[in-house]
Parts: C-alpha cells; sequence; structure tokens
C-alpha cells in the first residue's frame, strides 16, 4: 500500500483504494492509503509548523528544489506518462505530454521564485516612504481532480511552494499513482519536513477537514460546479482565500469563410480527445446555415475513423472513459439529448474491445438548439451537439448564452470576424483557428461565470492568490 506523506514521513493507513485501469479492468495499478481526519490534521499542523521557517527561506533555496523536481519529472516523463494514462485513460501520447508539461511547469516556476517583485513610491505626504511587498499566504490547502493527475497538481502546487507557502495536498480518489509519484518527487528534491504533505482519501474527509480547519489560510479547488460552490462558501465563511476551477460548456463557432479541414481537425481534436474530459472542451459547435449540412458530413466521416481503444495502444486516438460512474453520466446525458429531441448522428454506444474497459464510441448531436440541457450542462465526456445558426451575429449570441465562461473558439478567414469576436466572447480564453482545449503553461489560465471564481491560475499571475500584499511607511 502507498502511503501518504505527513510530515516528512512516509505514514500508513488502516484503509486503502485500489486503483484501477479503465482500459483494462483486470489491470490493478495498486493500493493507496486513505487518510482519516486525523491524519489530515496531522499534515495541516505540520504545513503550519514548517511554514515560519519556509515562509522566510531563500528564494534561491526554494528555486532550486522545483528545478530538481521539474528535472526529474521531465528526465521520467516516459515512464510516468504510462503511469498517468494507466490510471486515468488518456492515450499514451497524451499522458506523456501531459508529464512534460507538469515538469516545465516546475522549471517555469523555479524561475518564478527568484523574481518577486513589489514596489516603492513616494507618499503624498512629506517625509514618507512607501513600499508595496508581497508575502507567502501560509498554508495551502490544494484539492484537484481525476481528469489531468499530473498538470493540475503542477500548477498549483508550483507556484504555492515557490513563492513561500506550505502545501496540504489531496488529489483526486481516482486517480492516487501520479500523484503520489509527484509526492515523491518533491519528497526527495529536498522539501523540508512539513512544507509538502500529500493526503489521500475521500472528499467527505479530507477536503471538508481542509476546508473546515482554521489554519489553512487559503483553499485551491478544481471540480464540479456543486463542489465548488459548498467550498467557497465554506472558506468565505471562515475568512480564507480561495480560487476555484469548475467546468465549461464551451462554443466553437464555425464561420461559413472557415477552412472546412482546419473546422473540423479543430472541432474532433477540441471536443473529442482525451476523450472529451477537459473542462476546456468545446461542447457546441456552433455552425452557420450554409455550410452546416457539408461540416455535418466531414465530422461524421472523421469521426468514424477515430480509433477508440486501450490508452496505451499506439494505434490508439482516444482512450476509455475514466470511469463506470462518469460513462454511466455520459450516457444518461446521450438519452437525455434524444428525449430532448436532438438527432444522434453518430456513435454514443458503449464498445466492446479484447480488454473489458469503459470505452464509449464518440457521439455526435444534431438538430440541437442551445437551450437543451445537452447544451447547457456540463457532460465531462466525448460527446458534442451541432447548433445550426444563420449567420455570425447569431453565433455569437448562442456562444455568449451559458453560464459558463472557460473557452471559446472561432473558424473563420476573416481578421474582422476574429478582432469582433475576441472583444464579444464572454469566455475568459478565446482561442482563433485552434482547439478550445489546449493551453500553454506561462499565461494566465481561467473564465468568468460558474466556471472560475478567484484570481487566474498559472504564469506570473499566479502570485496573486499565493502571495498577499502589504503596504508599508516608512519615515527615513
Amino acid at each position: 500500500m502507498k502511503p501518504n506523506l505527513i510530515a516528512g514521513e512516509w505514514v500508513g493507513s488502516t484503509q486503502s483504494t485500489s486503483n484501477v485501469n479503465p482500459s483494462d479492468l483486470s489491470d490493478k495499478i495498486g493500493d493507496f492509503a486513505q487518510a482519516s481526519a486525523q491524519d489530515v490534521e496531522d499534515a495541516i499542523n505540520a504545513a503550519h509548523a514548517a511554514f515560519s521557517t519556509w515562509g522566510r527561506s531563500s528564494p534561491e533555496l526554494r528555486s532550486d528544489i522545483l528545478d530538481r523536481a521539474g528535472a526529474e519529472i521531465l528526465a521520467r516523463r516516459e515512464e510516468l506518462g504510462h503511469l498517468l494514462s494507466r490510471e486515468e485513460g488518456k492515450t499514451l501520447s497524451e499522458g506523456i505530454g501531459e508529464v512534460t508539461r507538469a515538469g516545465r511547469i516546475f522549471r517555469y516556476f523555479a524561475g518564478e521564485a527568484l523574481r518577486m517583485t513589489g514596489e516603492r513610491l513616494d507618499s503624498v505626504r512629506s517625509g514618507l516612504e512607501v513600499e508595496i511587498i508581497r508575502e507567502p499566504e501560509g498554508v495551502v490547502g490544494i484539492i484537484t481532480p481525476w481528469n489531468f493527475p499530473i498538470a493540475i497538481p503542477a500548477w498549483k502546487i508550483a507556484p504555492a511552494l515557490a513563492f513561500g507557502n506550505t502545501v496540504v495536498f489531496k488529489p483526486a480518489d481516482l486517480v492516487p499513482g501520479s500523484a503520489w509519484a509527484l509526492a515523491d518527487i518533491l519528497h526527495r528534491a529536498g522539501l523540508p519536513a512539513g512544507v509538502f504533505n500529500l493526503v489521500m482519501g475521500r472528499g467527505a474527509v479530507v477536503g471538508n477537514s481542509i476546508v473546515q480547519s482554521k489554519l489553512v489560510r487559503a483553499v485551491s479547488f478544481t471540480g464540479s460546479v456543486q463542489t465548488g460552490r459548498q467550498i467557497g462558501m465554506a472558506c468565505m465563511e471562515r475568512g480564507k482565500k480561495v480560487q476555484m476551477e469548475m467546468g465549461g460548456k464551451n462554443p466553437l463557432i464555425i464561420c461559413a469563410d472557415a477552412d472546412l479541414d482546419v473546422a473540423v481537425s479543430v472541432a474532433v481534436n477540441g471536443s473529442y480527445f482525451s476523450t472529451g474530459q477537459r473542462c476546456t472542451a468545446s461542447s457546441r459547435l456552433i455552425v452557420e446555415g450554409s455550410i452546416h449540412d457539408v461540416f455535418v458530413e466531414r465530422m461524421i466521416k472523421r469521426l468514424s475513423e477515430l480509433r477508440v481503444g486501450h490508452a496505451l495502444d499506439p494505434e490508439t486516438e482516444i482512450g476509455p472513459v475514466a470511469s463506470a460512474a462518469q460513462l454511466q453520466q455520459d450516457l444518461d446525458y446521450i438519452e437525455i439529448g434524444r428525449s430532448e429531441g436532438a438527432e444522434l448522428a453518430f456513435g454514443g454506444h458503449p464498445l466492446n474491445r479484447p480488454t473489458e474497459g469503459y470505452f464509449l464510441q464518440p457521439a455526435l448531436f444534431t438538430g440541437a438548439t442551445n437551450g437543451m440541457r445537452i447544451n447547457q450542462e456540463e457532460i465531462f465526456g466525448p460527446v458534442a451537439s451541432i447548433i445550426k445558426v444563420g449567420g455570425y451575429e447569431e453565433a455569437v449570441s448562442v456562444a455568449n448564452d451559458t453560464e459558463f465562461g472557460l473557452s471559446s473558439g472561432i473558424c473563420t478567414t476573416s481578421l474582422a470576424k476574429v478582432a469582433d469576436f475576441k472583444r464579444r466572447s464572454g469566455a475568459g480564453m478565446v482561442m482563433v483557428n485552434t482547439p478550445t482545449a489546449g493551453v500553454d503553461y506561462h499565461v494566465p489560465f481561467g473564465g468568468r461565470g460558474n466556471s472560475s471564481y478567484g484570481p487566474r491560475e498559472q504564469g506570473a499571475h499566479a502570485r496573486e492568490f499565493y502571495t498577499a500584499l502589504k503596504t508599508v511607511y516608512v519615515t527615513p
């Protein structure tokens, strides 16, 4: 059984959970400890005790540790990518790509640790000087989802440590393997005892204990809207800083002037790669009427060519759904779409493969309207709808008609439409002739509405969440 990491020690548990490969249910990856409420309290106390030293440590020390961690992640990218794909279901190329991104994130924030800046201003009062400095928040609780089991932890943990915070990390219960490997790397990179703590287990126990603790000063969460709202309310009641990423219902507009080869490629990638299990997936394909029929025809042809199979098979383009529960949710929404009057133009059926797993044929709806549940609620699977519109103005209106606002996209050859859409889109990220899913690690990530709350993640803007401003007045 793989143990938790608490106060610099590997700590076992009387309870554990089994990690199973969604591509092959007979393949057990391992057993992982389930933390108790007392374990979480011990981890928080350890992080609190370590903060007094770590928060004042040399930026160079923090930078060196993060750089060592990033270097090991990159050196082991194939091994760790294999583990990630085995436990989550991404294709092997996607798994290796995610690990590579995680390694680069740690390397990036190794540099950011050395680039902490402040300001000095003249006071409006004679004889005073004003300094504005940044300080770490303290103990940060980090709660991550299962769909990116190493990249999302990396982009939360790396800045937290870089800016002098201590961490209590709860990964998704479905994917503990990648989280444990990351914790092991950070532990061996030289972090002092208590600075980083791994507590695996159920959200009702581990996540709740983190949110409720008076010693945790900030919580960064990625997950569902419902859980995010509960965490947000609990944090605000306790005066904690909170950052939440909660999903999307992202539109991709296909204009009549679009290059159809580009548009189909962008739509298939954004809607179905990573089995559609991305908060940035383009699940609403908004298509101008004059090209609707040919676009549908081209989409169905491309979907029929996609190879769905075992994540570790190099020929696979779409891996399995991550779990039985997620597969059932996808199938339920497919039935909802049909009952609402949308036409299931392609796919949407479980598939049999040589190994028993959660394989689902990518689903495409046509004849859908934006008010349908399948176009307003996040499905989080390989399911997309085509919404036919009369022209560009209607397309923009439909794109913005959602409670979410994470990512949006447009396929067009018109520079005028590009200039217009990037300003009128209600999303926090706008993609032009490129998939709505897929972002860089050195620029801000986040959205509006029900998609995000609090400061942006990633890049230099991450310091807005992981540091607190202090204004100092000095009489020389």
